[in-house]
């Protein structure tokens, strides 16, 4: 009997060779008698070889930043944290640690892995025949769920060239299967047209898509949907609308991104969508929770607690560190004034407590001095971040911020070295308050106007839809103009902190220079008095893309490195 061997690819050539087949990361079908399957074997069995194809490409959706190290994702990139050891493998992005020889990032392997998967499963389809399988009692339901494989296919292939196009700008467009030689003679397609192409497939596959998998066979999450497909496409051309990808300031491209957003606010209620109380966004059942749109569901584990847990908490490594830059810009709910505007010097804690009051968002996702955490009752206790601390300073690994994370983090699992506990975890790919958000952009770049109804609802309007839910209740958008932007922005950051947005979000605006550089951390000495200082970081404006790795620029010299690199 044939097997198929799994083998590891990281190169252009190798990902889209005509060989390149599914595996859980990439992999090959390597067609020798002694240790492989053949071709005709997988395409005629389903779970183990149809489907397990389709899910492969789905793993590769997995094997990303939050993957690689689940206390490496993006966030200590950017102002909204600062990772806790200095030879965190994210610091790459702020200490100069990267380059086209040291790419760090998997994005281009990652994608073009799961793009060739795609373009040969999509090939052979006319090779797939379970009919020797007609009289299983899961015929029918394996028939029903190869239906939707294409769809799903292409879904995720578009997926994977949003991703190529936000971190590289122009790529190379590949639909079909290639030889190595082709692959390596290939040029640089247009972002624009990468563009028109993940619009176009959003477009054609969404109707045969299902709006949830819960009547499905099997009732399978994390799969993807119609929503999905729409999510996709509008935030796609708000990527593509945005100064980055549209240096002219052309309105019409935020205009198409602001209707394919009012499409899915539109339409929410009928697919079931709806806003949910903030902290309900994680934890154990979060991949339930009827605002996400597309969540990576992953079983039950405690490292990520491992690793954000606080010093001094038995087993914590403190990880992403939010700063005061984040901090500082919460609101207050009784007027709308940010921290830094009510505090903008040093802060006596033993006279005044500056996060009360504070946006309800604020406690949800960082924990400062004096709280309870974690929630779990066999490590439950006060935290100290201040100078000599149980969880502070000078003790290797402590923040240096000044703060923990809260958001993502599940406190109720135990990491002692006995009776850990363990609980799934969703990380979110898209959720229905990004779209009012996304909206409220892109209508305000098309009209000008932050109070403009020419699309059915202002951009003030959408941001405080989600401003007055009842569990954050906070203050009301009203400005215009640049008011309005900075604004906008700080509660963009606020809303979406740490899901992995704020990262490309500077980047398509280019206001690295203006929030990347200059980080502010909280000090807090023994005796309770908060000051602030700065943390600086390198910052190009080559690092608004990412550099195309060396290693695929010698083997094909018709990709060209991206500018500055």
């Amino acid at each position: 009997m044939k097997t198929i061997t799994i083998k590891k690819y990281c190169s252009w050539s190798s990902v889209l060779c005509l060989l390149c087949a599914l595996s859980v990361s990439c992999a090959d079908l390597d067609y020798t008698e002694e240790t492989t399957r053949d071709e005709e074997w997988t395409y005629n069995y389903f779970s183990d070889g149809i489907k397990n194809l389709v899910f492969d490409v789905y793993a590769q959706v997995y094997n990303n930043e939050l993957e690689t190290n689940s206390a490496y994702f993006l966030a200590s990139a950017t102002d909204e944290a600062q990772y806790a050891l200095e030879t965190g493998a994210v610091n790459n992005y702020v200490n100069g640690g990267w380059s086209p020889a040291n790419p760090y990032a998997n994005t281009w392997n990652k994608a073009y892995t799961a793009i060739a998967d795609v373009n040969m499963y999509l090939e052979k389809l006319d090779e797939t025949d379970i009919s020797d399988w007609k009289y299983n009692s899961d015929y029918q339901n394996w028939m029903a769920q190869m239906e939707l494989f294409p769809y799903e296919l292409r879904f995720l292939r578009a997926y994977f060239y949003f991703e190529l196009f936000k971190t590289y700008g122009d790529v190379p467009l590949v639909t079909t299967t290639l030889t190595n030689a082709q692959a390596n003679n290939i040029h640089r397609t247009s972002a624009d047209s990468i563009v028109k192409f993940i619009v176009d497939e959003c477009d054609a596959i969404a109707p045969y898509l299902p709006e949830s998998y819960v009547t499905e066979i099997n009732a399978e999450v994390g799969r993807a949907t119609r929503i999905a497909a729409y999510a996709l496409k509008a935030r796609t051309l708000l990527y593509a609308a945005s100064p980055l990808h549209n240096p002219s300031g052309d309105k019409m491209k935020w205009g198409k991104a602001a209707e394919a957003c009012k499409y899915i606010l539109d339409n929410a209620s009928t697919w079931g969508l709806k806003l949910s109380p903030y902290a309900n966004l994680w934890g154990h059942d979060a991949f339930l929770n009827p605002e996400i749109i597309f969540g990576l569901g992953r079983g039950e584990s405690n490292t990520f607690e491992m690793a954000n847990y606080p010093i001094g908490v038995e087993n914590g490594s403190s990880g992403n560190c939010p700063t005061q830059s984040l901090v500082d810009q919460y609101e207050y709910l009784d007027n709308g004034e940010t921290f830094a505007q009510r505090y903008p010097g040093s802060i006596d804690l033993n006279e005044v407590d500056p996060y009360e009051g504070l946006d309800p968002r604020f406690a949800l996702t960082v924990v400062k001095n004096g709280d309870e955490w974690p929630t779990n009752g066999a490590q439950k206790k006060v935290i100290e971040t201040f100078k000599g601390g149980f969880n502070a300073a000078p003790k290797y690994g402590a923040t240096s911020t000044g703060y923990y994370l809260r958001k993502y983090v599940d406190g109720s699992c135990v990491t002692t070295a006995d009776n850990q506990t363990r609980r799934r975890h969703t990380w979110i790919l898209f959720r229905l308050a990004e779209f009012y958000l996304d909206y409220a952009e892109a209508v305000f770049n098309t009209t000008g106007s932050a109070n403009d109804a020419t699309f059915g609802m202002t951009a003030n309007e959408a941001i405080n839809v989600l401003r007055k839910r009842a569990d954050i209740q906070m203050p009301p958008f009203t400005e215009e103009g640049d008011e309005w932007v900075a604004r906008y922005e700080r509660e963009r950051l606020v809303e979406l902190a740490f899901e992995n947005h704020r990262f490309w979000d500077v980047r398509r605006w280019k206001k690295g220079d203006k929030y990347f550089k200059n980080i502010q951390v909280a000090n807090i000495s023994s005796d309770l008095k908060l000051t602030r200082s700065t943390v600086n970081r390198q910052w190009d404006e080559k690092f608004n893309f990412y550099p195309i790795p060396q290693s695929e620029i010698k083997k094909n010299p018709n990709l060209t490195q991206n500018p500055g690199w």
